[in-house]
């Protein structure tokens, strides 16, 4: 099973919803393949020119290492010189910070991963979970 545009669209259309509801800052929200390639990206009306490339890099870091963002700041913290390495090998594309999760199907496979940027880590994760599972997809 490959994750689809329309899955995509309503992963962010629903973490939109879930930061509104939270009254958080403007948010972008990008969804990726399993291959780190996007599928789909939104950023809301005043959201700084950094957002998407920053919810880019949250979602490649965790679909790369297959881990959730969370996951990867603490693994930062802990072998800085590891995750350096990765960053600049990366081109800049690699981010581990809270902020992203997997996406996958019901049997544990991953098919992507969502990052956030525009509010706190974990306003930005909270709002890409509720993403996932709003089209009946596990977070990871």
């Amino acid at each position: 099973m490959a994750l689809t545009l329309d899955q995509a669209n309503r992963i962010i259309a629903a973490a939109l919803a879930r930061s509104a509801q939270g009254g958080y800052k403007p948010m972008a929200v990008v969804v990726l393949d399993d291959a780190g390639h996007v599928k789909s990206v939104q950023r809301q009306d005043g959201a700084s020119m950094l957002r998407v490339d920053i919810a880019t890099g949250k979602a490649w870091a965790a679909v790369g290492m297959g881990a959730a963002s969370r996951v990867l700041t603490q693994r930062a913290k802990d072998l800085p010189a590891f995750f350096n390495a990765i960053a600049a090998s990366a081109q800049g594309k690699f981010i581990p910070q809270t902020g992203a999760v997997l996406i996958k199907d019901a049997a544990g496979l991953v098919l992507g991963a969502v990052g956030a940027s525009g509010g706190t880590g974990d306003e930005d994760e909270l709002i890409c979970a509720a993403g996932v599972e709003s089209v009946g997809l596990v977070v990871g």
